[in-house]
């Protein structure tokens, strides 16, 4: 797992040019989900975990999230909509993963993924929102800590006692 300050962190995800890359994107995808398979051997997520290619070393629009009960690999993801409503919840990320951080995130998103079979738009909501949002800044250089609020810092982990508890929502 690619940790803090290793530049593929700080650097844009490079888009797929689909269909022409699908078989590429399609190994990518796969590769995603291997990682994230040995990383759940060692770890229980109770709230979902996600994992974007720049954290596995591979500089490509490409992410896995996974909710506790599902599985989903969207492809050159962007943000159309974010709704202004927000909460704070404490955030892990396999790259730090030493501490947790307090962090704003809308409680919706739409978010325009391109699957090998053609472009979508998917509404997410509360926790799908959060994880989808999160491994998205990934694509586009952007670390979690980059949207804490000005004061808030890391906790260590063996401090956080949120730990395979579901996020709550209103």
């Amino acid at each position: 797992m690619v940790q803090r300050g290793k530049p593929i962190l700080a650097t844009m995800a490079r888009p797929f040019d689909l269909p022409a890359e699908g078989a590429e994107a399609s190994d990518v995808i796969d590769r995603l989900f291997a990682a994230r398979q040995r990383v759940r051997e060692h770890h229980v997520f109770g709230k979902g975990m996600g994992l974007a290619a720049p954290q596995i070393g591979i500089d490509g629009a490409a992410a896995v999230i996974a909710p506790p009960d599902a599985d989903a690999g969207p492809l050159n993801p962007r943000v159309i909509n974010a709704s202004p409503e927000t909460d704070e919840q404490y955030e892990g990320c396999l790259s730090f993963f030493d501490v947790r951080d307090l962090v704003p995130r809308p409680l919706r998103l739409e978010i325009a993924p391109t699957r090998l079979d053609g472009q979508s738009v998917v509404v997410l909501n509360a926790a799908l929102a959060r994880l989808a949002g999160y491994e998205i800044d990934h694509l586009y250089r952007h670390l979690y800590t980059d949207r804490m609020r000005e004061g808030v810092h890391p906790i260590p982990v063996e401090d956080h006692r949120g730990t395979g508890h579901a996020w709550s929502y209103r």
